[in-house]
């Protein structure tokens, strides 16, 4: 299996074969807590003008997402985990926008499957793949805003490889401990708990939550559709 870390658009950009956009704080962990929540549909879009006009068309549709980690105006509800807790999406249409992980999805322009990526279900990721006996993997950090490098989707990366060659970090606990300290502290900032709540980081990094993948279906119109597989 030949299997290639990337990072940020560039790296979307480059990611051939199997493909899975990486973005632990927030997206693509709360897209896994959406799904669990059975909606009708789930899309993904770079463009939160297409999201705005979604709304605009589809009255009883729900907008979720960020831009620079602060919920859009006129969303429902922002990037956040810890906001949806209680949310009821049964049977909802959902339209998530952010500034790095669905960013990624747009750029993946070169990928033959697409799947998103996180630590909530990150063995799903790679069983799905052995499974399927895929040969070529593009694992793509998405990052800060999809402008630095971040710690979480690198490590994610790391342990998705590392479960894919039957080798598991052995420290991936202590590891996801040590985010508190790095790209996870704004968790744990009181100054900016409305926007990076505490258990938002808890709800990101529970190992293994889930037990199925999130495939991403490009559609031309940019809704790009959100497929659950259970495996």
């Amino acid at each position: 299996m030949n299997i290639k870390i990337l990072n940020l658009i560039d790296g979307a950009k480059k990611a051939t074969g199997v493909a899975v956009i990486i973005d632990v704080f927030r997206a693509f962990s709360l897209e896994c807590y959406i799904m669990d929540k059975n909606p009708k549909i789930l899309y993904a879009v770079g463009d939160k003008e297409l999201a705005y006009k979604y709304k605009k068309e589809n009255k009883d549709s729900i907008l979720v997402g960020e831009r620079h980690g602060i919920k859009l105006s006129g969303f429902d509800y922002g990037n956040s985990p810890t906001e949806i807790e209680n949310a009821d999406f049964e049977g909802k249409t959902i339209v998530h926008t952010t500034s790095a992980g669905t960013q990624g999805i747009d750029s993946a322009i070169n990928a033959d499957i697409i799947l998103t990526g996180s630590l909530v279900n990150a063995k799903a990721i790679a069983e799905y793949i052995k499974k399927n006996g895929y040969e070529e993997v593009s694992l793509v950090g998405m990052g800060i805003e999809t402008m630095y490098e971040a710690e979480e989707d690198t490590l994610c990366a790391l342990y998705i490889k590392s479960l894919l060659e039957d080798k598991p970090l052995e420290d991936i606990l202590d590891r996801i401990e040590h985010l508190k300290l790095t790209t996870g502290a704004k968790f744990f900032d009181e100054k900016q708990k409305d926007v990076y709540p505490m258990n938002d980081f808890y709800f990101s990094t529970k190992l293994n939550r889930f037990n199925f993948v999130l495939k991403v279906n490009k559609k031309n119109n940019g809704l790009n559709e959100i497929e659950r597989i259970d495996l």
